[in-house]
């Protein structure tokens, strides 16, 4: 059979789950879906009648942590599980969804469907289940948390995403096995996941589904305060890895450039020596600075058109860097050092941008 449902497994990481996962894993079976694989993240004894009702379905596996670790660790165990279990050949994909009710089965095989049809995902992207926070049904708490989290993400990474949050995902096979190097435990970890997509230039595809909030999402094991640390302190690692490789870049920089306009050039013009110190130092720095930010925004191997556009950016750089010290330097007779670093400084905030949109974000999939 080629029907998407009998390709792709079902991962659903579940804690303390209610009815609406019994109700929701039978709507799976009725939608045709024969491989199921359920962790029970630590539940209370209380809830596990839950699990009973379904674990003797057929194609349901239930697998269990003896505490609980997080969504993400689930997710982890659920992904080791299907790859021990089933190849390549056997299975196109995982599509993940939440045990509290807020995903129907109709929207998931909406998500299989498109995740089997895709030709640009197979090779390792992700399908979203979109999630529309227009709606007047939506919890304030949910909306502006989710358009907040859209927009850092857009700033940070160059990729407006407009469910950031979302458990539904379709997730190919090839993909798999990079999930589970992915670093993150708990609610953190679904954001590591569209990081790490967009660094690697993976296709992400946005599919509208359903939005559903049962009793203002009280089931929800989100905690707003210490699960929203989690995910903003994973989305700005990016750029405090950014801002670390442009400090170290700029104090060999600013050394470089004050030895040499001291010692090497202290004798020319101050205009000459300026250009001097700013273009040795400038060469040796930005090699450095290229080196860490290429691993930064892509996560892989020099390419040549990178490069190219770095070394464009680097050298007009160079160039505002020193006419505007020059010019500065005329104008108020400061210290040229001082005024390289206020300089410097403007230029390495323009320069983030720069970088992120176009040295380093080419071929947007």
């Amino acid at each position: 059979m080629n029907e998407p449902q009998t390709r792709i497994a079902v991962l659903i990481p579940s804690l303390d789950p209610d009815g609406a996962m019994v109700t929701y894993i039978r709507d799976l079976k009725n939608e045709g879906f024969e491989t199921i694989v359920l962790v029970d993240d630590g539940s209370s004894d209380a809830t596990q009648t839950y699990f009973c009702q379904v674990r003797d379905l057929p194609g349901v596996t239930v697998l269990r942590h003896a505490v609980n670790q997080g969504k993400g660790r689930a997710l982890k165990t659920g992904f080791h599980y299907i790859l021990n279990q089933f190849s390549s050949q056997e299975l196109a994909g995982v599509v993940t969804a939440d045990a509290d009710g807020q995903h129907s089965a109709a929207d998931t095989r909406r998500i299989a469907e498109r995740l089997c049809q895709e030709e640009k995902i197979r090779g390792g992207g992700i399908v979203l289940g979109t999630r529309n926070f227009r709606e007047e049904h939506v919890p304030f708490k949910s909306r502006s948390g989710n358009q907040i989290t859209t927009l850092v993400f857009h700033a940070l990474y160059g990729k407006r995403i407009a469910d950031t949050q979302t458990g539904l995902r379709g997730i190919p096979y090839a993909f798999l096995p990079m999930c589970l190097r992915m670093p993150g435990e708990r609610f953190e970890y679904e954001i590591m996941m569209l990081i790490e997509a967009v660094r690697e230039k993976r296709a992400i595809i946005e599919e509208p589904i359903e939005t559903i909030y049962i009793d203002s999402n009280r089931a929800t094991h989100f905690q707003a305060v210490r699960d929203s640390a989690r995910i903003y302190r994973v989305l700005f690692r990016t750029f405090f890895q950014y801002t670390m490789s442009g400090i170290a870049s700029f104090l060999i920089d600013i050394g470089l450039f004050a030895l040499l306009t001291k010692s090497l050039f202290r004798f020319l013009p101050v205009s000459a020596a300026t250009f001097g110190g700013t273009l040795l130092a400038r060469v040796i720095s930005s090699l450095f600075n290229y080196t860490v930010n290429q691993s930064i925004f892509s996560g892989k191997r020099v390419r040549k058109k990178t490069l190219l556009r770095y070394y464009s950016l680097c050298v007009t750089q160079m160039l505002c860097s020193w006419l505007l010290v020059t010019g500065v330097f005329y104008q108020l007779h400061w210290d040229t050092t001082l005024i390289k670093c206020l300089v410097d400084l403007l230029l390495f905030l323009i320069s983030f941008q720069i970088q992120r949109l176009w040295v380093f974000g080419e071929d947007e999939v």
